[in-house]
């Protein structure tokens, strides 16, 4: 059996880039310029990990792109021209703007921008901004405004009979065997997904349109037209493509040659493909497929139901790299998501600075590669110098919630007395009010543990250590207690140790532990082990 090739730093995103570059090759095309990846940003709710993660993804391709010599930009296109298909849970939005686009509706958080639409795009853009993501921002309003898809929209109207009997073909769908792929703006109700177009005019590239009762939205809301009938000019932007075709349209206009997709839109993706190489002539971009995220219900993270997991909230309670490490560390598979798994990563990041600066030893060359890869994407190829100091997340959210007044001052103190740092620092510091922010917000979020495997012998000892703790006696030597424990049942010091920190802090270190279980408090030590027992 032959070893696999290491591409790069041996990440699914070297392995991706490498596919774009020799995709490249084999099309023929000049690769010596930018090669441009794209991020489509949806500006119709509030963004959430997973709209950011479509950003920070391409993001990463782009890295791995001029990391093997090659020049590469990241665009994020903000749908604005979109229209608002339904009103986000919590959000203060007239039920009459349904329907008319999002760059055109009023700022529901008040003036601090010029529209509902680049506000939720603002936010977005925030995010990649705290995250250190670079990025060209372009925007559906200013594209059409400006004309620059105004060949691509005319070819694709030129060639509708035809597209619309592939979309039938590829996914089922015959609504646009009837219409035309373009949305006009209603001159006189402002809607946009109301009108239908039935007619091109080719020599005044205008569409003639009528405005009607359509279905809009998964749920297939009924919103009323106006019985408007009229014309419009697709030059002026004051309409567009519809998605089945649109991607394709800007692949086009922006020499796009990566994107990623969620399965949710697998066929648009799939029609934009086909009008990309068929109708338009340009090549369609590489692509890799991703699964959505869910909340721990298990249901998709939507902007609409408002179970949205903001990066903006999850920076109160991790580092930005706590997120970069979530979107990094895999592309496929469906995960369930949130606050709950901050603790986790933000130590799985120190277990990743461990292993790249050689603290930590993985014998497997690939897992080493990958790992120490992970870590430099996480910190966008831009690695520190030196290993900082770490301290459990756990550690720290525990010491929160027992100090709550002079928070700062008693925590370091103890971290002190543990031997867990010898001073502290600004970053120490601001690890404090982060945990202590979650401890505060999530008081009763029990931390997802990690498997622990007890034996019998241990289940004993743990057993002894349990009785010792609800005794609630004064313990001249807590440590030297459960030392003797493990001893005197045939459990090593050193073993007994590690699944305590497993069962306290979801952890395999941490401080001393018998000051500690002092601290935290006998009876409430008792009560977490018992239910392992």
């Amino acid at each position: 059996m032959t070893e696999q090739k290491i591409i790069g730093k041996g990440t699914w995103i070297d392995k991706l880039a490498h596919e774009v570059i020799e995709r490249e090759k084999h099309l023929g095309r000049n690769i010596d310029g930018v090669i441009r990846v794209e991020s489509g940003l949806g500006a119709s709710g509030i963004p959430h990990i997973g709209s950011l993660g479509d950003a920070v993804r391409a993001y990463g391709i782009k890295l791995a792109l001029e990391n093997f010599g090659y020049k590469s930009e990241l665009i994020t296109y903000s749908d604005d021209l979109d229209g608002l298909r339904k009103i986000p849970e919590g959000l203060q939005v007239k039920e009459e703007n349904i329907g008319k686009r999002v760059s055109t509706i009023e700022d529901p958080y008040g003036k601090c921008h010029d529209s509902y639409g680049s506000h939720m795009s603002s936010l977005l853009l925030e995010g990649l901004d705290k995250l250190g993501i670079k990025y060209v921002h372009k925007t559906a309003h200013d594209t059409y405004k400006n004309g620059i898809l105004k060949e691509q929209i005319h070819k694709i109207l030129m060639n509708s009979k035809k597209i619309g009997d592939k979309i039938e073909e590829l996914t089922g769908q015959t609504k646009f065997q009837n219409i035309l792929p373009y949305f006009p703006v209603c001159q006189n109700c402002d809607k946009l997904y109301t009108t239908e177009s039935y007619e091109y005019v080719e020599n005044e590239k205008k569409v003639m349109y009528r405005c009607k009762d359509s279905e809009i939205g998964s749920d297939k809301h009924i919103l009323n037209g106006c019985g408007h009938e009229g014309e419009a000019d697709i030059t002026n932007g004051l309409g567009k493509l519809a998605w089945k075709v649109e991607f394709a349209a800007r692949w086009e206009a922006f020499d796009i040659r990566f994107e990623a997709y969620g399965k949710d839109i697998m066929d648009s993706v799939k029609v934009n493909d086909w009008v990309a190489d068929e109708v338009l002539g340009f090549p369609h971009p590489h692509h890799v497929k991703y699964e959505m995220f869910l909340d721990k219900g298990g249901k998709k993270i939507s902007k609409s139901l408002g179970n949205v997991v903001t990066s903006q909230k999850w920076l109160n309670y991790g580092t930005p790299e706590s997120i970069l490490l979530l979107l990094y560390k895999r592309i496929t598979g469906a995960r369930e998501l949130g606050f709950e798994d901050i603790p986790a990563l933000m130590d799985e990041y120190n277990e990743l600075e461990n292993i790249y600066f050689g603290k930590t030893k993985i014998e497997n060359e690939a897992k080493l590669v990958k790992s120490k890869g992970l870590y430099e994407y996480v910190n966008l190829l831009n690695p520190p110098k030196n290993s900082d100091v770490h301290i459990s997340y756990g550690l720290l959210i525990e010491l929160c919630k027992i100090f709550k007044d002079d928070r700062l001052e008693r925590v370091n103190s103890k971290l002190i007395d543990y031997g867990t740092i010898k001073e502290t620092n600004s970053r120490i510091e601001e690890l404090i009010k982060l945990a202590g922010k979650y401890s505060d917000d999530f008081e009763e979020t029990k931390i997802p543990a990690t498997k622990i495997i007890i034996d019998d012998s241990c289940k004993i000892a743990l057993t002894q250590l349990v009785e010792l703790l609800l005794k609630n006696e004064k313990t001249e030597d807590l440590q030297n207690s459960i030392y003797t424990i493990a001893k005197e049942n045939q459990v090593q010091p050193k073993d007994f140790f590690r699944i305590l920190y497993q069962i306290i802090l979801s952890a395999n270190r941490g401080p001393k532990i018998g000051p500690f279980i002092e601290d935290i408090g006998k009876k409430k030590v008792a009560d977490n082990i018992s239910k392992y027992i």
